[in-house]
């Protein structure tokens, strides 16, 4: 009788095992929860972003230090090529709330050490970027003549669904290109409106040239705060 006992525990504690074991395999498999594009924002959650931003700022004690910060907050954000492995490939920056905030956290850092004392955004200027509409997504490509980028345009795709911008800012005039590949770069901007799209999907950011050109940039907005 005790021997059935045991083994009715043995049994129990095996089955426990197996379920745990089970859960984090799947968890391995799935990965962690997904954070989608932060359209609602709290006041509190926007100081978290400033601090966020601040922070390293601060910390920061060489010229290159703060370069290196600079470089990894584009690249939270970006989609496309990456500007360090290809300079002259189409790449695009998604200027979020958080985005935006984190980087006046570190225009805080910097005024703050010039001023030799501590700057903080208002609540009413943090409420301001809260309330925002627009996802700004500046483009940034190359091309063969200083007015190529003239004229082009960006839409995102969902599925099915195309998303037209807000508005498109008239691309920059051509600058000459110093490495190699097509000889001029150049950029524009675009605005969505945040209750267009959804910012929690799987989206092609499609640029269009006048000449036809067509270039394609996979992001996953999911992994974009």
């Amino acid at each position: 009788m005790v021997q059935g006992f045991l083994h009715g525990q043995r049994v129990r504690v095996s089955s426990l095992v197996l379920s745990v074991l089970s859960f984090w395999w799947v968890m391995a498999v799935l990965g962690s929860p997904a954070y989608p594009i932060d359209v609602k924002l709290t006041v509190d959650e926007g100081k978290e972003a400033l601090a966020a931003g601040r922070e390293p700022m601060l910390k920061a004690n060489s010229a290159e230090e703060v370069r290196e910060i600079m470089q990894r907050a584009s690249k939270v954000t970006r989609v496309g090529a990456d500007p360090e492995t290809d300079p002259c490939g189409t790449s695009a920056i998604l200027r979020t709330k958080r985005f935006w905030l984190e980087s006046f956290g570190r225009k805080e850092a910097t005024e703050s050490k010039r001023q030799k004392k501590k700057i903080r955004m208002p609540d009413e200027k943090i409420r301001k970027y809260l309330e925002m509409p627009n996802l700004e997504i500046e483009v940034q490509l190359c091309g063969d003549d200083e007015y190529f980028a003239e004229g082009a345009q960006v839409t995102l795709l969902q599925g099915s669904k195309r998303v037209q911008p807000v508005d498109v800012s008239p691309a920059e005039r051509g600058r000459k290109n110093p490495g190699k590949g097509p000889g001029y770069r150049s950029r524009f901007t675009a605005r969505f409106a945040y209750d267009s799209f959804d910012p929690n999907a799987k989206t092609k950011v499609e640029v269009f040239f006048t000449d036809g050109r067509l270039d394609i940039l996979e992001a996953d907005f999911s992994k974009i705060k």
